[in-house]
């Protein structure tokens, strides 16, 4: 007995039928391709909306001397309008109190002080992430009130009997410097009072509860037509270095990182030596 196979043909694929099946494998082909976009788009939204590591967002909280108040305060308008949905927040006054403050736990993802001296109790405390950079420099000036009525035009003259003169704190980088200022001059001064940072010096003379105020150039210049400054020699013995760092237990770290690259950029410079700061 013959068995016969049994054939099946193939139908033949007429050029109709070859574009169809063509359409049919590109359309396939598209629906995976959005498919995998939307799969990737929720990734994309992600960054737009600031999740993205290179974009910045939230609050840096900058504790910085009291002299930096004007500049600074300048560096964190510039740093919110170039980082829209962060928001720069200062503490500013005496550097020795913003490093007991900073040891003593206070939040704060980077500190700005007028001196080594007051960097070193943070940095001795292992409270900095790295080693802090100095930015600027600044030197002493004599306060006096507009049209200096005293006459003063040495830091000797500052030693006439009856004559109301306020100094920053010793412990503060500006009253240390004054003290050095002093001891190059061979000079000794009592005054009235002892003030906790160099803009509460700078007041007494402002309200004239003070003849004079031995501050930084940089606060003089920032006061404006309320007092008169006088330069004097001994100042090139006391100027004070001021470093940045940023903090080990930065809330913030990547926007503290920024702000200070901003503080150290040509930008950030040139708002400070306008200022009066001199470059390190």
């Amino acid at each position: 007995m013959t068995r016969s196979t049994r054939r099946t043909r193939r139908p033949l694929r007429t050029p109709r039928s070859r574009r169809k099946l063509r359409t049919v494998a590109a359309g396939a082909i598209a629906l995976l391709a959005l498919s995998a976009c939307s799969s990737s788009g929720s990734g994309s939204d992600a960054s737009a909306a600031g999740s993205s590591p290179g974009e910045l967002s939230g609050t840096v909280t900058v504790f910085a001397a009291a002299s930096l108040q004007e500049s600074f305060t300048t560096l964190g308008k510039r740093f919110e309008k170039s980082h829209p949905g962060t928001k720069v927040t200062f503490s500013f006054g005496g550097s020795d109190s913003l490093a007991a403050s900073i040891t003593s736990g206070a939040p704060a993802d980077v500190f700005a002080s007028a001196s080594p001296k007051t960097m070193k109790i943070v940095t001795d405390a292992g409270d900095a992430s790295g080693a802090p950079a100095t930015f600027v420099r600044n030197q002493l000036e004599i306060a006096t009130p507009p049209g200096n009525p005293d006459r003063i035009s040495a830091l000797k003259d500052l030693t006439r009997s009856g004559l109301k003169v306020v100094l920053c704190d010793k412990e503060v980088p500006c009253g240390a410097a004054a003290q050095k200022a002093l001891e190059a001059g061979g000079l000794e001064l009592t005054p009235v009072s002892y003030e906790q940072d160099v803009k509460a010096a700078l007041t007494k003379v402002e309200l004239k509860e003070a003849d004079a105020a031995v501050v930084y150039k940089t606060d003089v210049r920032a006061a404006g037509d309320k007092v008169e400054g006088v330069d004097f020699p001994e100042s090139a013995e006391a100027v004070n270095d001021y470093p940045i760092a940023l903090l080990k237990n930065a809330q913030n770290a990547a926007a503290g990182k920024a702000f200070i690259a901003l503080v150290q950029s040509t930008e950030g410079q040139k708002v400070l030596t306008a200022a009066g700061f001199r470059k390190p």
